[in-house]
């Protein structure tokens, strides 16, 4: 079984000034996935990205919680990191061991950091990665519009790095 992990859909980024890219339908699609992890009874993960005290992105901080627009339940496994590879300084690994998953399905933002990261450090630890095509954005940059990040993340990701499949076309 493959477990579901949500990365940084956090109030600071998905309503801060930098507006991610297709935010609307990266929301159904996250939620199309949560209902597709419980129904199959696969675990679910969510990541929130926190900096140390005192900084606009402390753990308490307003800006690093999870958007209400997800539809948790409440059985879901929080946890903080603080590098855009999810499995760094955290119990990640650990924990999709413990709970039997030989996968994980990658999605949220932002697309080039902790999306990008944690595919790549997935797959090296031994995780059968999956990116979910539809399922990860990040904002423009100066250099490059989002979609064309999260088109070229999908492409060059996929192979050496993970599995890229479209949301609907995943089933857990």
């Amino acid at each position: 079984m493959h477990a579901l992990l949500i990365l940084d859909m956090q109030v600071g980024l998905f309503h801060g000034p930098d507006k991610p890219w297709a935010g609307e339908a990266l929301l159904n699609t996250l939620n199309s996935l949560l209902s597709k992890a419980r129904k199959a009874g696969a675990p679910v993960f969510l990541a929130r990205h926190v900096g140390p005290p005192g900084s606009p992105i402390e753990p308490a901080s307003p800006l690093t919680q999870l958007v209400q627009e997800l539809l948790l339940q409440g059985d879901e496994v929080i946890f903080e990191k603080s590098r855009p590879n999810a499995f760094a300084m955290t119990d990640l690994a650990d924990r999709l061991k413990a709970c039997e998953s030989q996968g994980v399905v990658i999605a949220g933002m932002k697309t080039q950091y902790c999306v990008d990261s944690t595919c790549r450090a997935a797959r090296d630890l031994g995780f059968d990665a999956v990116l979910i095509a539809d399922g990860h954005t990040c904002a423009d940059t100066p250099a490059l519009t989002a979609e064309n990040i999260v088109a070229h993340h999908n492409a060059t990701l996929a192979g050496p790095f993970c599995r890229v499949v479209r949301a609907e076309n995943w089933h857990f």
